[in-house]
């Protein structure tokens, strides 16, 4: 069977402002980046190239201030915390729904652009798409709206399927409402979901174990991004060596030899978050002014 990659669409709830201006002459502005898993790779990059592309010189007038919660939940407040504390002009958080969470409740008066979150609305982030109000705005991957899809791209693959495990994080807020839509779908393709719980490295043994011992034929992964890529060689060599066919929420298990991804595309989706970040730098005010864009075509 040929590996196959899987791209979708992405929505955007940017709140633009009102009226936007040249850069002030001689301002260094400083953009904290709130990172759920390391801030260094091509996302996240991706999202610093397109800032220099908008005008930014790093050192001379844009610093980035980055925190990096090494893949945990339980720091992200501090570290939010922090940046707050140290006045950067615009908080930027780079992965997941806790992290997003995390720079909301550190303050309501400096703008927050968020990246990659599965549903901003229901998270309690925002208060819609069209009108995210107060001082949050960014795009969403729409993850959540893709979770059920993988397991049906899963049922074409192999139609005979009965048995699917999946993984869950403890302590993530997405981790629940990810599976609760995964099970849903799995109730309406008559297919029995096996979850098992995947804190770190340490955990997985015992995961497969389960999974082998519950017999499933194939593993779903949820956008959970920051709770599986540091575990993608051992996840995608378990799969391999039980001859599981396994569908990923991120291009970069496929990369290292996963079967089949299907996602946003991560690269853009930060890319649109840094001109999201130019045109709240660009006002005199930090308000937000929020008007409806929606775009690609998976809803």
């Amino acid at each position: 069977m040929r590996r196959r990659a899987f791209l979708s669409g992405i929505a955007s709830f940017i709140a633009t402002p009102l009226a936007a201006e040249a850069q002030q002459a001689g301002k260094m502005y400083r953009i904290g980046v709130l990172c759920q898993v390391p801030c260094q790779g091509r996302a996240v990059d991706a999202f610093v190239r397109a800032l220099r592309e908008l005008g930014y010189v790093e050192g001379r007038t844009v610093e980035f201030d980055y925190r990096d919660a090494e893949g945990k939940v339980e720091p992200l407040a501090a570290l939010a915390t922090d940046l707050v504390q140290r006045k950067v002009d615009v908080i930027f958080t780079s992965w997941g729904t806790a992290a997003a969470l995390a720079a909301k409740r550190a303050t309501n008066t400096i703008p927050v652009v968020i990246g990659a979150v599965g549903d901003p609305v229901r998270a309690g982030i925002v208060t819609s798409l069209a009108k995210p109000g107060g001082n949050v705005t960014g795009v969403s991957s729409l993850a959540l709206e893709l979770e059920g899809k993988r397991l049906e791209l899963v049922k074409e693959v192999i139609p005979k399927v009965s048995r699917v495990g999946t993984f869950l994080k403890p302590g993530d807020p997405y981790s629940p409402v990810a599976f609760k839509e995964v099970e849903t779908a799995a109730r309406a393709l008559g297919l029995r979901l096996h979850g098992v719980q995947v804190t770190g490295p340490s955990d997985l043994d015992m995961a497969f174990a389960t999974l082998k011992r519950d017999h499933v034929e194939a593993l779903v992964l949820d956008s959970g991004y920051f709770a599986h890529l540091q575990n993608r060689g051992a996840i995608i060599e378990f799969a391999a060596a039980n001859r599981l066919p396994a569908i990923y929420a991120q291009r970069q298990f496929t990369d290292a030899g996963g079967l089949m991804s299907y996602s946003a595309d991560l690269t853009e989706l930060f890319r649109r978050t840094a001109r999201i970040v130019d045109k709240i730098l660009k006002v005199p005010s930090p308000a937000i002014f929020p008007s409806s864009s929606r775009q690609g075509s998976s809803w």
